[in-house]
């Protein structure tokens, strides 16, 4: 999918000089060098390849980026204006553009982004197997866990969650997954790679798509990525109160810190979740740090 949105010069360059397989991030800032992440390392882009030489570096121009944003649009801006409001774009494949700009507000409600200055493209990767050393403990007995993924940003959260439903389809556990993809991220290449008992709303407010999916599609279990609005919250707390189980994904560097985190001080309380996973990039992304129980106490550390 790179290949119809990065211009040519920069595509060749990468398919011919780096690994596409290690790379989980180019950052295009205008007039700026491009910069590429390799696991917990960053890199410059030259025409050679990788480089720490900012002298070799290539750069990024705001022409250049205001066409990558037209082309990941296929060519109407107006058509994802909705998903620009959040600051991003999704292209099939589950490749998400996040982009810098201009917000527009009005009535204190977003309308769009203009003046583009920066897009974050961030490579999906599937990790075969990759939530196996601690699926028995979110499958307990015949029941998920309600878990809460816990890592920074590009930690690997959407890639064990999507291993997860995965692995659950492929051992033949029949339970009734609704997946909630709020960016389009879960479901590589939208076409159903989420498992054989898996239905999806896609671009959703996770409001919007707990309340109608547990209305519509009875589900067993709910996945989601990215809690963190008060709103998000109410939509877990609600799912959990009709019987559904929740495994879903939220940013923090450590336990301590997700702990005083004000928007899920209901649910610690409530003690809605009963099991923790954090992740780090310590040895790339998706390293598990540890399994805590509702008390926040390790069950597990590997």
């Amino acid at each position: 999918m790179l290949e119809k949105v990065l211009p040519t010069e920069i595509y060749d360059v990468l398919s011919e000089k780096v690994s596409f397989n290690a790379l989980n991030e180019i950052r295009l800032r205008a007039n700026k060098p491009i910069v590429l992440s390799i696991g917990s390392q960053r890199f410059f882009l030259s025409e050679k390849g990788l480089t720490g030489n900012i002298k070799e570096a290539m750069y990024c121009s705001k022409i250049m980026i205001e066409d990558i944003i037209f082309r990941a649009s296929d060519c109407s801006i107006y058509s994802v204006n909705e998903q620009i409001k959040k600051g991003f774009i999704v292209t099939k494949g589950g490749v998400r553009l996040g982009i810098g700009g201009d917000m527009v507000e009005e009535a204190g409600q977003v309308k769009t982004m203009t003046n583009f200055s920066s897009i974050n493209i961030r490579i999906p990767h599937e990790i075969k197997n990759c939530s196996l050393s601690v699926f028995n403990q979110i499958l307990v007995g015949d029941k998920v866990c309600n878990t809460l993924i816990i890592s920074p940003p590009g930690g690997g959260k959407t890639t064990f969650l999507r291993d997860f439903i995965c692995q659950l389809s492929e051992r033949n556990y029949a339970f009734n997954v609704l997946v909630l993809d709020e960016r389009g991220e879960l479901d590589l290449d939208n076409e159903g790679s989420i498992g054989n008992f898996s239905d999806k709303i896609s671009f959703a407010r996770k409001k919007i798509g707990f309340e109608n999916g547990i209305r519509s599609l009875s589900p067993n279990i709910i996945v989601t990525d990215e809690l963190g609005e008060e709103e998000d919250i109410d939509a877990v707390r609600y799912a959990s109160n009709c019987g559904v189980n929740i495994l879903a994904s939220a940013h923090a560097d450590s336990i301590e810190t997700f702990m005083k985190k004000p928007s899920f001080k209901k649910l610690i309380e409530e003690k809605i979740f009963s099991r923790y996973i954090l992740l780090s990039m310590r040895n790339g992304p998706g390293t598990i740090e540890g399994v805590y129980n509702e008390n926040f106490s390790r069950v597990s550390k590997l």
